[in-house]
């Protein structure tokens, strides 16, 4: 199992604090320090204050912070947990998440979805009701646009009408894009496009709110990873070649029941097929925060780089 660290401006309660750089170099490099394989933010460019108010969080531009970063560290990878190609124009998230790639030396994990926020899609002009279409779209122009940038892509509302000069992303013959959703339509965008799924094991509520098909528990999850495994296969690929990335369940580390159930619960999961969890630290502080990065580290016998300096504020 590989983890993956949400970077804890990402929860509802976590202070301002983590929005300043020198919070954000402290994390990034004591999570590479402490042996965590790629550190994640999601995207909401235009979050609703009702949405923020109602189990929401402070958000930063991905490319943005993660560029960032990519800067302050030397190994670790750098996730979009989720990044919401609806949005805008598969040449403008090609560019985005290419120049990402590029500049931190291939480190890049796309990790991309559909968005559900009905008024962020409003605020950036976008129908919500064309979200599934215009991400089967941008799956298939990334593809295109990485593999081969010279050759014009048109879609739906946009066409680039000669050859187009782009510079080739690190990782070839793309970065590896991990597509986010529970359902039939997830499980066959990640058989035509993916290299990773990365499903939410929910109540119902929340895989409502998130506009997703219900996953609630680990046997659920299994049932979705063989059928994820039998597409794969009869597409001629192999399963074994694709991640994925679960949630690690909410562990107190000073508790040792607790962390007896949530090593338990993640090695179900990883006998079920998944091979990465991403982990939710402590966010009352960033000190706090870097705290438990080293103790979880150490908890689950993650290796650490001991060529990084460990990080204070």
């Amino acid at each position: 199992m590989k983890y993956t660290l949400e970077y804890p401006s990402e929860l509802p309660t976590a202070p301002d604090d983590f929005l300043q750089p020198e919070a954000i170099r402290a994390v990034a490099t004591r999570a590479e320090a402490a042996g965590f394989s790629a550190i994640a933010l999601s995207e909401h460019p235009a979050p609703s204050v009702k949405w923020r108010n109602n189990g929401g969080h402070n958000t930063l531009d991905p490319i943005a912070a993660l560029s960032f970063m990519a800067a302050a560290t030397s190994h670790i990878r750098l996730m979009t947990n989720l990044y919401v190609l609806p949005f805008r124009n598969p040449y403008l998230s090609a560019k985005a998440l290419g120049s990402l790639d590029l500049i931190s030396g291939g480190r890049l994990i796309a990790g991309v979805g559909a968005g559900y926020l009905r008024s962020e899609f409003s605020a950036v002009g976008v129908d919500i009701d064309r979200r599934a279409e215009l991400l089967d779209e941008a799956l298939a122009a990334l593809h295109s646009i990485w593999a081969d940038p010279e050759t014009p892509f048109s879609g739906q509302d946009f066409g680039a009408v000669g050859p187009v000069a782009l510079q080739r992303t690190a990782q070839q013959p793309h970065p590896p894009l991990w597509i986010g959703g529970n359902g039939g339509a997830a499980i066959r965008r990640v058989v035509a496009h993916g290299n990773g799924w990365m499903p939410i094991i929910a109540a119902a509520g929340m895989a409502s709110t998130v506009r997703t098909t219900t996953i609630e528990n680990a046997d659920q999850f299994g049932t979705a990873v063989q059928r994820l495994r039998d597409r794969l296969a009869d597409a001629g690929r192999d399963p074994s070649s694709v991640d994925i990335q679960v949630v690690c369940p909410h562990t107190d580390l000073d508790d040792a029941a607790s962390l007896r159930r949530a090593q338990e619960g993640l090695a179900e999961l990883a006998g079920h097929g998944a091979t990465w969890a991403v982990v939710h630290v402590d966010g009352s502080s960033p000190d706090a925060a870097v705290d438990y990065i080293k103790a979880f580290s150490e908890a689950m016998n993650l290796v650490a780089d001991q060529g990084v300096s460990d990080a204070r504020l």
